[in-house]
This record gives C-alpha cells, sequence and structure tokens, in this order.
C-alpha cells in the first residue's frame, strides 16, 4: 500500500468508496452519494485550501481508501483545529489501510499549522473509534439520537488529539 496525495483525477474512485459508505452505513449521515463531480468539488476546496487529502493505493494504482483534513470551523479562532474525516473501501476493511492513512493524516496536518485534530463519527461506528483510539485520539463528547438513518437514531461521537505541541505554545505566527 501507498500513501500519496489525492489528485483531481482521484474524484471518481472517491466517490464510489465514499458512496457505498453513505448507501449501505452509518458512518457519514449524507443519504445521496455526491456525483462525481460533487466530490471532485469537494476535494478541489481542500486542495486549494492546501490542506492535506490523502489516497492509499495498492499495488495496481488503485484507491483503497481516502483521507482528509480540513478546518474544523470557520470562524478565526478555530483556525489551528482541523477536522478529519477517513473512509476505506469496503472490501478492502480491516487491512491496516485506515491506520497508515490516519498516521499519514496527522503528520500533514500538523505540517499545515493545526494544533489539534477532531474526529466527528457518525453513528459512533465501533471500527472507527477503535481506529481513532489506537492513534492517540480520546472521546470529548457524544450528541446523543441528532441523526436518523438506517431506521433508527444515530448518535454522533468527538474524539479529538493534539498535534505537535498542541495548546502546550502559542502558535509562532499569532496574531497581535
Amino acid at each position: 500500500m501507498e500513501i500519496t496525495a489525492a489528485t483531481l483525477a482521484d474524484a471518481s474512485a472517491i466517490a464510489d468508496i465514499y458512496g457505498h459508505h453513505v448507501l449501505h452505513g452509518t458512518a457519514t449521515f449524507e443519504t445521496v452519494p455526491p456525483t462525481n463531480v460533487e466530490m471532485a468539488a469537494r476535494l478541489d476546496k481542500v486542495l486549494f485550501g492546501g490542506w492535506p487529502w490523502l489516497v492509499a493505493r495498492d499495488a495496481s494504482g488503485a484507491v483503497a481508501g481516502y483521507a482528509y483534513a480540513a478546518p474544523f470551523r470557520d470562524r478565526p479562532a478555530y483556525r489551528f483545529t482541523c477536522e478529519n474525516s477517513i473512509y476505506i473501501a469496503h472490501d478492502r476493511r480491516g487491512q491496516g489501510i485506515g491506520k497508515a492513512l490516519l498516521a499519514a493524516l496527522l503528520g500533514g496536518s500538523q505540517a499545515c499549522g493545526f494544533r489539534q485534530m477532531i474526529a466527528v463519527i457518525g453513528g459512533a461506528e465501533p471500527a472507527s473509534v477503535a481506529l481513532h483510539a489506537a492513534c492517540g485520539f480520546v472521546e470529548t463528547g457524544r450528541m446523543r439520537a441528532v441523526g436518523r438513518k438506517a431506521g433508527r437514531w444515530l448518535d454522533t461521537l468527538y474524539m479529538q488529539r493534539a498535534l505537535g505541541e498542541g495548546a502546550g505554545t502559542p502558535p509562532a505566527m499569532e496574531p497581535a
């Protein structure tokens, strides 16, 4: 498996992976898969912002999973906090791809100047919770029964991890 930066040429494969999770899972609260054009626009927004969007490629070059980080909220005080998103092809789960992607994403996000990473885990998916915990995230909150999908109420779990110096020091370019 090779972890590389995503390009717009990956949008279709990314849309396919995500679309499966939209239709068959509860990790996302979207109910209609985005089109390839919409996914390309999402990818472009992250890349244009200078934030990391990574793909895991198998030996044939096929995309087996992806992960990205973007600002957690758009207000200026949140500028050092990002939110991650990770999805693995449904037939490639359990092979360590998520852990490799998340490890690379942590480094890429820190390099962008982020000091905190938030995981917003729809449906409180056990595999996602375990992945994030294995990578040093801790639970910081739970919103109960805030989503409804697949005929049931779903929680949203928040997990968080410091990046680099975290809150231990002010950022180098703190405005006056």
